[in-house]
Order: C-alpha cells, then structure tokens, then sequence
C-alpha cells in the first residue's frame, strides 16, 4: 500500500511544435490545485511538468523554420517555463526529454522491455497522423483523415521498425482496471479504455529510421533507429523521479512511484493502455491514477492556429491576474467535459464572482471593522458553526476532483454572507456589540473560506488569510477590480 505522507502528480508533456496556449495553461492549474490541496493537508508532494521534444511533428517544425532541431527546441521550450509564474504555479520539476538523464533512462527503460522479450523487429506499412503522433486503423478515420486533426494528411509510413508486444498484455490490462475501478477517472473513460483493450491489442512500433527521422532517442544496440516519440515520452513520469539510478536507493522514485497522472481526453490510450502495458514489461508498479480532462474550446470552437482563435495564458494573466485566469478555468470549465472559453463569458464571472462577490464581501466586512475599531483575534477553523457543513461538502468534492462544484459551494456561501450584510445592515447601528455580533461570524466564514481556497486562487486567498487574521482587521487593497 502507498504510503499517505507522499503523492506524486505529473502533467502531460506538451509538444513544442507552437506556443503555449489555454488548453495546457488549464491542465497545468488542475494539477496544480491538486498539488496544493494535497500539501495543505500535510503531503510531501512531487510535482512534474515539462516538454517533449521527440517526434515527426517537431522535427517537420524544425525544417520549415530552417532551424537545427535542438536549437528549436531550446527556444521553444523556453517559452513554457514562465507559466510557472504567470500562473503561480508550484511545480517541483521541469523536465525535457532531451535530457540526457532522461534520454538514458528511456535507454534503460527499453533494455527493461527487451530483455522482458517484448522487443521485435519487423516490416510494416501504416497510416500516420503527426499530429496526434499516432498510428491510426481505417475505423478511427472521418473521410479517410484523423477527426482530432482533419487538416493534416496521413504520412504512410512503409519501413522495418522494432515493436512492442502490446498484445501480450490484454489480460493483464484489463485486470488493472477490474481491480482499481476508479484507476481511470471519469468512469465514462474507463470503460471507454475497457472497450478498446477488450476489443484486442496490436503491438505497436517502437521505433522510426534515423535516416527519415533523426530527431529522436538512439535505440540501444542499433545506431539505424531511433526511438518512436510515445514510447520515449512516457518514460518521462518515471525518469523524472531519478530512475533508474536511485531504483535501489531511498530516492525520489522510490519515494513518490506509483503517482497520479492527469491528461486529455486525446491521452487516453497512451497513458491509460500503452503506458501500463510498457510498465508492466518493465517489471514496475502501474500508475496511481489517471484523470482524464475534456477539451477546452474557445467561443465554440475548437482552438487551432489555422483558425485563428488561439488564446494566450501570458496575456490573460498580465491583463486581468493569474488568480482571476486560474478562477475561470477552474469554476466555469466543467473537469471531465469540454468547456469553453470566452472573453466575455470570462469578464462575467471575473465582475459577478470575484469582483461584485468576493472581492466586495471581504471590502464591506474589513471597513467596518476596521470604522468600528472592532478587535476579532481569529484563526482558521473549519469546524466552526457557519464553516462545518461546508468544509465536509467540500472535502468530498475535491478527492473526487469536482473543481468546479467544490467553488461552487464556496460562493453560494460567500452569497449568503452578502446577504446577511445587506438584510442586518450593519453600517446603521449605533451598538458597537451588536455591530460585532453580526460582523464576528461574517470575518470567520471569510477567513474559513480563504483557507478552502488558497490551492484554487492562491495569492488572493493568502492575502485574506493574512487580513482576517490580525488581530485589528483593516480595509485593504482592492482584491478585484472591476472590469
């Protein structure tokens, strides 16, 4: 049994074949809530993020731009890192997989499978879609192209490639996901993954020739062949943890393996199936867990470059805040489903919920405190009367990552503090007892609150901590402006 003290979570690695957009920027904050939510309940947490710098997609990228792949890829990676603090997040680790540790660790990861007797080489012809990186059978196409990607042509890849005996792992696939029922998260993915795998497996390549793609991991003992991106890729969540040098040591792998996974829905298969099955080779523990996040549109779109509706996470964060940026994708974005993003909805919910809501209560509470000279002396405590119900709601809302409903709770709280304000009008009594009678209970639920708050918008929610605590409470800056 995992040991509670310790939790691991990793993002997908992004492609650097373009800009960062919101789609990755609202992947990066739910791990990031998670993260958050699990320290401040006393977990030592690893958190891994980074780029993947393998593949067709990048290396075509590469040449179009006339640029040497890894000078690409440098720059490009580049462009991820200030997320970080853009949108305050807490990631422990940054991982590239041109990394030479990581490029050693894929090394030793395919020794693993080889010497398992699950590495082959043979002749093959197949459809490809460089953008999704993935080998695709004639069902899985819409008028003969890729439905994720139906701008691209299929490459038609005709070469001798190692591959990867997928097939022997049926069984003991789909007795993971009987044993763990919530393995993959929402359920509807389970048994959409239950469904393939029970369809039947086809081992899959492993590897591409270095003379038609050189941008990839030497496969060990042959200088002819490159490794296949997903195959490198995916060692990233285990190679990032130190293996497989610290796998006898009380290292980080150790430590933190087996960790929860968070992806897209186009994810599924490599991580929930292919992944697993590589493990399971490799002689190592499965994952954890793995969420399965929807799509993010943007005014009902699907976002795409060709089309023009791509939304920068750098400028909404410089324009309106990261808090106000992690709020919108957290509340208004639905964490199984696919959700859209839009300016206008995006400047509704900052004025009614941050601004008008929020923002105003902890404003009108805090001046007449501070008017009254009204002393509270409080500390966060979430068995208090107003807090109790509450913070037990929320609780098994978040261990079971229903973001936006556990905000949901939250402000219908924070409405009814608005109420009483307004119903008891507080600002037209003369009995500073009676002033306080109202006020007290008010600043506690605030206080209570900006606790459950702090892994969703966590600059804000400190600086309410840090207010509703003193022992005088003052009015302060103005948390959200209106826009």
């Amino acid at each position: 049994m995992k040991d509670k003290k310790h939790f691991y979570i990793t993002t997908t690695l992004p492609y650097i074949n373009s800009e960062p957009h919101i789609g990755f920027a609202a992947e990066m904050i739910k791990a990031d809530v998670i993260a958050r939510y699990k320290r401040q309940r006393g977990q030592e947490v690893f958190f891994n993020t980074g780029t993947d710098e393998h593949g067709l997609k990048i290396y075509q990228k590469a040449q179009e731009l006339k640029m040497d792949v890894q000078v690409y890829c440098d720059e490009y990676s580049a462009k991820f890192r200030p997320l970080k603090e853009k949108l305050n997040l807490t990631y422990n680790k940054f991982i590239r997989t041109t990394d030479a540790d990581h490029v050693a660790a894929a090394q030793a990861f395919w020794k693993k499978c080889d010497a398992s007797g699950d590495i082959y080489k043979k002749s093959y012809r197949v459809k490809y879609c460089v953008g999704c990186e993935l080998e695709k059978t004639d069902s899985e196409l819409v008028n003969g192209r890729c439905p994720l990607h139906p701008d691209r042509e299929l490459e038609i890849i005709e070469e001798e490639n190692y591959f990867f005996r997928f097939s022997k792992y049926q069984g003991q696939l789909l007795k993971l996901y009987e044993k763990n029922k919530d393995f993959v998260l929402p359920a509807s993915r389970l048994k959409e993954i239950k469904t393939f795998v029970t369809g039947g497996l086809e081992d899959f390549s492993i590897s591409r020739l270095k003379s038609k793609m050189p941008n990839g991991v030497p496969v060990p003992g042959d200088e002819t062949q490159v490794m296949y991106v997903w195959f490198d890729a995916l060692v990233n969540y285990i190679s990032t943890l130190g293996w497989p040098d610290d796998y006898d040591q009380s290292g980080n792998f150790k430590t933190y393996w087996p960790g929860l996974q968070v992806c897209g829905k186009d994810n599924l298969r490599p991580q929930a199936a292919m992944w697993q099955a590589m493990l399971m080779s490799a002689g190592l523990p499965a994952s954890r867990q793995i969420l399965v996040f929807g799509f993010l549109t943007a005014n009902g779109q699907k976002i795409s470059k060709s089309l023009g509706n791509t939304v920068d996470p750098y400028e909404l964060s410089d324009k309106y805040g990261a808090d106000a940026v992690r709020y919108y994708l957290l509340a208004e974005i639905p964490p199984f489903e696919d959700g859209d993003y839009s300016e206008e909805k995006f400047k509704e919910r900052y004025n009614a919920d941050l601004a008008n809501g929020l923002g105003n209560l902890a404003a009108r509470v805090s001046n007449l405190l501070e008017k009254n000279e009204i002393k509270t002396d409080l500390k966060i405590h979430l068995t208090d009367s107003g807090t109790k119900d509450l913070a037990k709601s929320f609780e098994l809302l978040m261990v079971s990552y229903r973001f936006n409903e556990a905000l949901s709770i939250i402000w219908n709280k924070l409405g009814d503090c608005n109420e009483i304000i307004s119903r008891t009008a507080p600002w037209k009594m003369t009995d500073k007892k009676e002033i306080a009678a109202v006020l007290k209970p008010l600043s506690q639920t605030i206080l209570n609150c900006a606790y459950l708050l702090e892994p969703f918008i966590p600059s804000v929610a400190q600086k309410i901590q840090a207010q509703f605590s003193a022992s005088q409470i003052k009015k302060g800056e103005i948390l959200f402006p209106r826009v």
